[in-house]
């Protein structure tokens, strides 16, 4: 469940009391961008990299930036204090804003619409971690600009739905015979004690926490490309981790009813996971931003 304080437009108040516009354009195109940024022990995760992010995604969309990254910040603190603290995971949504009438090229003028609100982040539990997570295939059924973090999020939705209707945690998409990304992830292959992923572009969205991956696989030594996955390289990967921020790094043991390597974690998601861990306890006390 949400928790019960959010931000819109300049002002904290009541989740529940939080009122858009019908007329806005996120609500009948799409029209908006988000973040969502992890919280550990009150402080947000990789801050700047998220709001590098957004930024694009805004300019992305010919937005203007309509906070700078220190007011962001703000918002940010202001909110996790205004819910208690701790682990939470926050989401921050800007809109085009809307006008009266329905257009799709929009007007000049218009006031974009700021919302953020936040939720528990919840442990990932010793059974995901201990027994891994079903995954299946897809064709990637999205549109052309997926670097742009936007709120249009149907075909990720649809996608997600097939791996809940198949028992599984995911669905990652193949297209023309490579690997893109999982519906809400990014995916790693190993294969041979080599980390792969595909390259940014816009054909997928840059992970800020595959970045955290590669910059701790670098600090264990573990050699990591970033170059095309194919599909065949994703079936015979020795190894398939999911990162994404609300749970950092979880590995795959089945693909397609397959057993992933021995069909547990492997000695590498072992080493990464517990990297991830050591750093998140290594940023605390440090400034977010």
């Amino acid at each position: 469940m949400p928790l019960p304080i959010c931000y819109l437009n300049g002002e904290y108040l009541p989740l529940a009391e939080a009122r858009v516009s019908p007329l806005d354009r996120a609500f009948l195109f799409g029209d908006a961008v988000y973040e969502v940024i992890p919280v550990y022990a009150g402080r947000p995760f990789r801050l700047r990299q998220h709001m590098d992010r957004l930024s694009r995604s805004i300019a992305a969309i010919r937005m203007q930036a309509p906070l700078t990254h220190e007011q962001w910040a703000q918002v940010c603190r202001e909110l996790i204090a205004r819910n208690s603290g701790g682990d939470q995971t926050l989401y921050i949504q800007v809109t085009r804003g809307g006008e009266y009438g329905r257009n799709h090229a929009w007007p000049e003028g218009l006031f974009p619409t700021l919302f953020a609100f936040a939720s528990p982040l919840e442990p990932l539990s010793a059974e995901l971690l201990d027994r891994g997570v079903a995954a299946i295939t897809a064709a990637d059924t999205r549109w052309a600009r997926r670097d742009i973090k936007s709120t249009a999020l149907l075909a990720n939705v649809l996608l997600k739905k097939l791996a809940a209707d198949a028992g599984a945690y995911e669905t990652i998409m193949l297209e023309n015979g490579r690997l893109t990304e999982g519906s809400s992830t990014t995916v790693h292959a190993i294969k041979g004690g080599t980390i792969h992923t595909p390259p940014n572009g816009h054909h997928i969205l840059p992970g800020t926490t595959r970045d955290v991956v590669t910059e701790l696989a670098a600090r264990l030594s573990m050699p990591s490309r970033s170059a095309e996955v194919s599909e065949a390289q994703l079936r015979e990967a020795d190894e398939i981790w999911l990162a994404f921020s609300t749970r950092g790094i979880l590995a795959v043991t089945t693909l397609d009813g397959r057993a992933v390597g021995a069909g547990t974690p492997g000695p590498m998601f072992g080493r990464l996971h517990r990297a991830f861990d050591s750093y998140i306890r290594e940023l605390a006390g440090m400034p977010a931003l």
